[in-house]
């Protein structure tokens, strides 16, 4: 491999050298999502690896090109998330001793899947910046070799290899749509798609909160930073490497918001029974965010990932019921006398509106004295029915608004 470059040649290498140590994932078309979208929609289920992320593949690359020497010093890197597991499982795997810098600000059930999978945590920093340029620091003081999460053509050639998967199974696509964090999988999977006959078109989603590649691509300058649930591609400065070969081959960036990202994690678990992060869930996202640009296109869509925790999970899924109209909090005023709450109850009854929970507030309102206000949670068949409760109720004389979800 020539320093700073990356081909097809790099990518097939990668490919025999982790065959057999990685799973080789299914990729499956799926009607229904195609039918939601309007496009031909495949999924390559990278979630399906052993640490739940692609991101074994090029780790696992990076590890197999080591010198002996390398190995028995062994490997460092500065990581978070899905990298530092894939790099400590193949690491143990292979004898090579993996230590992971985390900042320590790092939630302790991430520390504790890369310390079962066989790294050597050590916690520095605040930032993600202070832990690798803490890892560089150990990296020279006690002769390790540093793996970088993304900026390293070996990296990029392995995680190329979930292409050449991809296009082995849907021979059919005329375009994927990848997630960009640092942009090591698109690096390798434009790679890919670009040695096509004809070339596949290559198209990348980050998020809206964290616009690095995009900005670097289309010359912009949006502001990065806050809470994503793609935090897997919260990147604020792309690879230098990798943008070379984002520029050369990638076709176009698209940007997602939060509440695409939230649906396209939820529909997967209803429609494919799969969990997916946020950032795995990106490609999707980008589909059900622009489907006009999308539209009739065969694409290949990478679940790069399946690590997410379980209590975000159920709040995606609850605030996506909230916005299908499924689920609703009702704020309904009524006069606190005898049989006020019972005659609403009746109304919920009438349209088979089951009720969650109910609230009471006579305190802090700026209703009279003799006034209330009463939050109910409740769960509908769908919008409809919902709308048609509230109808019913303001028909009634009842003061009612919804509290809504962004």
């Amino acid at each position: 491999m020539s320093e700073g470059k990356l081909t097809i040649a790099d990518v097939r290498a990668a490919a025999e050298r982790i065959e057999g140590a990685v799973v080789r994932t299914p990729t499956m078309h799926s009607q229904t999502l195609s039918a939601i979208t309007g496009a031909e929609i495949w999924l390559k289920f990278e979630n399906q690896q052993f640490t739940a992320a692609y991101k074994e593949r090029g780790a696992l690359n990076a590890l197999l090109q080591l010198t002996d020497e390398q190995r028995s010093r062994g490997v460092i890197a500065a990581s978070a998330g899905n990298h530092s597991q894939g790099l400590s499982y193949h690491g143990k795997r292979l004898g090579v001793p993996v230590t992971i810098v985390m900042p320590r600000t790092t939630p302790v059930v991430k520390v504790m899947q890369t310390e079962a999978v066989g790294g050597n945590v050590v916690l520095e920093g605040e930032t993600f910046d202070e832990a690798s340029a803490h890892a560089r620091k150990l990296e020279k003081e006690l002769g390790l070799t540093f793996v970088h999460p993304f900026d390293d053509p070996k990296v990029a050639a392995g995680q190329g290899t979930v292409a050449l998967e991809l296009f082995e199974d849907a021979q059919e696509l005329d375009c994927i749509v990848v997630p960009i964090g640092g942009g090591g999988l698109i690096s390798g999977m434009a790679t890919v798609a670009k040695d096509r006959q004809p070339p596949v078109e290559v198209i990348g989603v980050e998020a809206q909160l964290f616009p690095s590649s995009y900005n670097a691509y289309k010359g912009e300058d949006l502001p990065s930073g806050g809470d994503t649930l793609a935090e897997g591609i919260a990147v604020k400065e792309p690879g230098k490497f990798t943008q070379t070969v984002i520029d050369r081959l990638v076709d176009d960036i698209v940007l997602v918001d939060e509440p695409h990202l939230e649906e396209a994690v939820s529909l997967l678990l209803q429609i494919e029974k799969t969990v997916v992060e946020g950032a795995g869930a990106a490609g999707l996202a980008a589909v059900l965010s622009y489907p006009e640009r999308f539209k009739g296109k065969k694409i290949g869509l990478v679940l790069c990932g399946g690590n997410i925790d379980t209590r975000l999970l159920a709040n995606v899924l609850l605030r996506d019921l909230a916005r299908s109209g499924r689920l609703a909090r009702l704020q309904i005023t009524l006069q606190d006398r005898p049989g006020a709450l019972f005659r609403v109850m009746r109304e919920f009854d009438a349209h088979n509106v089951n009720i969650i929970e109910i609230y009471h507030q006579r305190i802090f309102t700026n209703l009279p004295a003799k006034g209330l206000v009463t939050d109910i949670e409740c769960e509908a068949r769908d919008k409809a029915q919902l709308d048609a409760l509230v109808q019913a109720l303001r028909g009634k004389g009842y003061e009612v608004s919804s509290v809504a979800v962004n």
